[in-house]
């Protein structure tokens, strides 16, 4: 069985040890504190865009809203394996994606596509499963 030990410190910050005796040694996490968040509690908005948006690596991890004239490229050489950005089209109409350069695939299909159409009110997340490898999920066609 594991020791753990929690100590608050005057700044109002906390460390946890965790020993584990079975393989003799210690490790120590620095929690931020009470105040601070541990990663993301929701998913990060990246803005409206209402012309077409070339995603950037600064995208990774957020989402992206599409209103009425927007449209989607995925650029060539910008992302890595396990990078995710999710597309949420807030129109009446469908929205173009535009795979740039990239092989994309639609999720469960095996046939490569160069662009996508995201539906009414829909949502897709493009999963990067290297850096020239997109898959769409969710409701693209």
């Amino acid at each position: 069985m594991s020791d753990v030990v929690i100590q608050a410190n005057a700044s109002g910050s906390a460390s946890v040890t965790l020993a584990a005796p079975a393989i003799n040694s210690a490790a120590t996490l620095t929690l931020p504190n009470a105040t601070g968040n541990i990663g993301y509690s929701n998913i990060p908005a990246v803005g409206a865009k209402t012309t077409s948006y070339t995603l950037a690596a600064a995208d990774v991890g957020k989402y992206v809203e599409l209103g009425s004239g927007g449209s989607i490229v995925i650029p060539a050489a910008t992302f890595a394996a396990g990078d995710a950005v999710t597309l949420f089209n807030n129109t009446t109409g469908n929205i173009t994606i535009t795979c740039s350069a990239v092989t994309a695939y639609l999720s469960g299909v095996n046939t490569v596509v160069t662009s996508a159409t995201l539906a009414t009110r829909g949502i897709c997340t493009v999963f990067f499963n290297s850096a020239s490898v997109a898959i769409l999920t969710g409701n693209v066609t």
